[in-house]
């Protein structure tokens, strides 16, 4: 186990001693501009000075609301080299629901009052609108601050302050030092065997954990090359992505299961042509729930241009864990097997044989997401935390280095939670023959497209749309394999639905909504008034739900 100091450093030094033969393209129109790595140690340093200028303290925050650049990188290191704990913040997208941005923008700067926000030049104005006194300022004048003051190397404890991925400013502030950071990096470069010679390319955003450490900071830290697309690139050419791995470019890459779908679904044969991917190494595949026939229509693509199917790593991991838990070896191909999720209960038997289900049969095919990262442990846990055998359903509970030390001070509400280096994450799932299978959070939230919808959200959503907060209950989980929400109203009311109707689908891009209509007291709740989402769940997807549906369909 790494001291602080040798965490600080294995982070940190290459900005001491950086190679100006490597560094990071970045996508800008259709071409790339190359930022070296001694540029970039450069600007991160400017950035320290300036931060320090600017009153920032060894132990406080800086917020960095940014997309993927060269600003981006110098600021994220630079608050490291300046001791303050960077803490990324999505720039508001095209088209997204100003008010909705604003909402969560507000609470999690609440969540991390920080000492200083760092934002794109263009949204400065819109960000201290927003944030109210705490100062927002763009790079450059952060830049500007510091000129003419001396070098600056003074990390504080806590390397990053990264949020979960949830869907409003409810999402809880992860307390990330520099150990747990350290130990995660080095795991990820140890199962992935990563030299300087294997570059990296990349559609992810930087504020989400995968994108961030997986993606950027993983790669800027090993000194190997790396190609970086903004997602709205991405979606707008994705045959470009590909183009990034022809023969002599990348070899890793990472991304959620619909990004797979994405390139499957958009990309023609054609577009193809000549691409050699035979030294595409690894495919990285989680943050939500990983679908085999998004896999086999991905891999029917590439194939032809030299891809290989084992080059697809189904791995999973969480804010909570720094990253990444468990995935695939590169020298093993993913596992299948078919289970009946809709019957799942914690502490029932999950394990089937791995062959396909025949005609009519209700199993549904769950992805292996591989074995645990170096210095990570992985048990699956009853109610009363005692681990149960392999193929048995209950909690995954991780613990091991890099597992963060906690929250935000106050912050509670979840079923995830760290205790002394243990993490109970929430989520349901089974081991078979060492390699982990993860259902999902029966009934209480879900992951879609990289982000985490959570029940509480929804309810609340609702009860500010004039739903009485006990006449409605949210369930979340995979009905048939798609990510299904159910909104449950008591004795539902012509305006409650008109309200559903226009706000779920927009909370739940991706999912298939349903409204039903139940009896007065028909929503089981405990003791406290909560609801027993679990249990509605179960009968939801049973037929059971003694109720109506009113409408149903994706959104």
């Amino acid at each position: 186990m790494l001291t602080e100091k040798q965490a600080q450093a294995s982070l940190l030094d290459w900005i001491t001693d950086p190679d100006p033969a490597r560094g990071i393209d970045f996508a800008r129109g259709d071409g790339w501009d190359h930022w070296p790595y001694d540029r970039l140690a450069t600007l991160a340093g400017g950035v320290a000075a300036g931060l320090r200028a600017r009153g920032v303290r060894r132990g406080q925050v800086v917020s960095i609301v940014q997309g993927a650049g060269p600003h981006f990188v110098g600021t994220l290191f630079g608050a490291m080299l300046a001791g303050a704990a960077a803490s990324p913040i999505a720039p508001p997208m095209t088209f997204q629901d100003r008010e909705l941005y604003r909402a969560h923008v507000s609470g999690l700067v609440r969540t991390a009052r920080p000492a200083l926000v760092v934002a794109d030049a263009g949204l400065v104005e819109r960000i201290a609108e927003i944030v109210g006194d705490v100062p927002v300022l763009p790079t450059e004048e952060v830049i500007a601050a510091g000129e003419g003051a001396p070098a600056i190397r003074d990390p504080g404890e806590l390397a990053l302050l990264q949020f979960t991925s949830g869907s409003s400013g409810h999402a809880r502030g992860v307390l990330v030092p520099y150990g747990a950071l350290a130990a995660n990096v080095a795991a990820i470069r140890s199962w992935l065997r990563m030299t300087r010679d294997d570059a990296t390319a990349t559609w992810l955003p930087v504020h989400h954990d995968m994108g961030l450490i997986g993606c950027l900071i993983t790669p800027v830290v090993n000194g190997s090359d790396l190609r970086q697309m903004p997602p709205e690139e991405f979606i707008r050419d994705p045959a470009r992505f590909l183009r990034c791995f022809d023969a002599g470019g990348a070899v890793l890459t990472s991304m959620p299961n619909f990004g797979l779908g994405y390139l499957a679904r958009r990309v023609r044969p054609q577009a193809l042509d000549g691409l050699d991917l035979s030294r595409l190494r690894a495919v990285i595949v989680g943050a939500e729930r990983v679908d085999d026939q998004v896999l086999k229509r991905f891999c029917r693509l590439l194939e032809p241009c030299g891809f290989k199917r084992r080059a697809v790593l189904p791995a999973y991991g969480l804010a909570e864990g720094t990253l990444a838990v468990t995935g695939l070896g590169l020298d093993d191909a993913w596992t299948t097997l078919h289970v009946q999720t809709s019957q799942l209960r914690l502490g029932g038997r999950a394990e089937k044989p791995a062959e396909p289900a025949g005609p009519g049969d209700a199993r549904q095919p769950v992805i292996g997401c591989g074995t645990p990262m170096a210095g990570v442990s992985v048990t699956v846990q009853d109610e009363d935390g005692e681990a149960l055998d392999d193929g048995v359903v209950g909690e995954i509970v991780v613990s091991g280095e890099s597992v963060a030390r906690g929250y935000v001070t106050g912050q509670s509400g979840s079923s995830t939670s760290i205790e002394d280096g243990r993490l109970r994450t929430g989520d349901i799932g089974f081991l078979h023959e060492g390699q982990l299978y993860v259902l999902g959070r029966l009934g209480d939230s879900l992951k879609l497209r990289g982000r985490s919808l959570f029940a509480e959200d929804l309810e609340l959503t609702m009860h500010h749309a004039g739903v009485p907060p006990h006449r409605m209950a949210a369930l979340l989980g995979h009905r048939s394999g798609a990510a299904t929400v159910v909104a449950v109203f008591e004795q539902a009311q012509q305006g409650w639905v008109e309200s559903a109707l226009e706000l779920l689908p927009r909370h739940a891009e991706g999912a298939e909504v349903v409204l039903v209509s139940v009896p007065r007291g028909s929503i089981a709740r405990t003791s406290s008034g909560k609801p027993k989402r679990r249990q509605l769940w179960q009968a939801f997807v049973n037929d059971r739900l003694q109720g109506t549906v009113i409408t149903g369909g994706t959104s």
